[in-house]
């Protein structure tokens, strides 16, 4: 008799721990006591949940690549022109395999630190299309809807633009749409919503003149309304530094 109670009382203490560690699962994930969910949790967050790890120290891949990535002026690598670390000014010559990865790295790093299997995705179907591989990976990068409202400078970051399309200030052909990685088309109309108009990053954006709008995008800044006309070519894009897709096609080649 005691041995029963000795089992049930210890499944039951086991059963109670299981129980609590959920909970506080729960409540990490949406938002706590407030109910409030983040802004990743949509479609993309269970395909991707690795997309950016990148929260408040974005520049520091700047330093690490050797390059300022965005052309921003507050990028670290504007003062410091050297890799992080003790050994950072030890510059070593690349690698052939060394080269690829940094163009890898440079072009995710650009687009918000796609994640791995997502931007592998891209590649398998810029090499199914027909033409350049290279100037197929490009373009498809540029038609994600956080990369479009990038370029028609509704937002400063590509960062931001990713957590606007997230939490619903962007409409596509006059529909909401949450999902960052959606790839617009060829005469798609994107849209800030009436009442997302007057926020503070979004004025911020559209006075600023450190970009310029690129020649494949329509935009009526007034009405914070533009239209995606076509797939850019690479020579096209408003890169601040020289990207180089064709060692990424090389180093996805390889592997």
């Amino acid at each position: 008799m005691n041995a029963i109670f000795f089992i049930s009382k210890f499944d039951f203490f086991l059963l109670f721990n299981i129980f609590a560690s959920n909970s506080r699962k729960c409540v990490a994930i949406h938002g706590g006591a407030t109910g409030v969910r983040p802004y990743r949790d949509n479609l993309l967050a269970y395909e991707e949940p690795q997309m950016s790890n990148r929260i408040s120290a974005k520049h520091k891949i700047d330093r690490r690549l050797g390059v300022n990535l965005w052309g921003r002026p507050k990028s670290p690598f504007n003062k410091r022109e050297y890799g992080p670390g003790q050994h950072g000014q030890r510059r070593k010559k690349p690698s052939d395999f060394g080269v690829q990865l940094m163009a890898k790295q440079k072009l995710k790093g650009y687009y918000g630190n796609i994640g791995e299997k997502q931007f592998r995705r891209y590649y398998r179907e810029a090499v199914r299309r027909r033409g350049d591989t290279g100037e197929n990976l490009v373009g498809i990068l540029e038609c994600r809807l956080d990369a479009v409202i990038y370029r028609m400078k509704f937002v400063p970051t590509v960062f931001g633009a990713r957590q606007f399309v997230s939490h619903g200030h962007v409409s596509v052909n006059g529909r909401r749409v949450t999902i960052p990685s959606f790839l617009c088309k060829e005469g798609d109309v994107i849209e800030v919503k009436e009442k997302s108009r007057e926020i503070p990053m979004v004025l911020e954006a559209v006075a600023s003149s450190e970009r310029d709008i690129p020649d494949y995008v329509d935009v009526d800044t007034s009405k914070l309304k533009g239209t995606f006309l076509r797939q850019p070519k690479l020579d096209e894009i408003p890169y601040p530094v020289r990207m180089e897709p064709n060692f990424v096609i090389e180093y996805y080649s390889r592997n």
